[in-house]
């Protein structure tokens, strides 16, 4: 007989996956190479304490955090929706 819910451990599935995706998002977007001494969308100089905090920096404090608030609007994760009607 169908119930129409997800069967057990189904909601805790889908958080894990979401939590992996997530975490693998993230690791993607992580910068890579070499620091950059100029940010590479505003052309301000990059302190050499953030070079040395975040290796392949190549933006400064200010323009990351607009890409950061940009990137938050479009998150493909739906965090309003409840888990049950996700999973049916």
């Amino acid at each position: 007989m169908a119930s129409g819910w997800a069967n057990d451990g189904a909601v805790q599935d889908q958080i894990d996956s979401t939590v992996d995706d997530a975490v693998a998002r993230a690791r993607r977007e992580l910068p890579t190479g070499e620091s950059l001494e100029f940010c590479e969308m505003c052309d301000e100089p990059i302190p050499e304490a953030r070079r040395k905090a975040i290796p392949g920096v190549h933006l400064c404090v200010n323009c990351q955090q607009k890409e950061d608030a940009h990137r938050a609007r479009f998150s493909p994760y739906n965090r309003r929706g409840s888990k049950d009607s996700q999973l049916r």
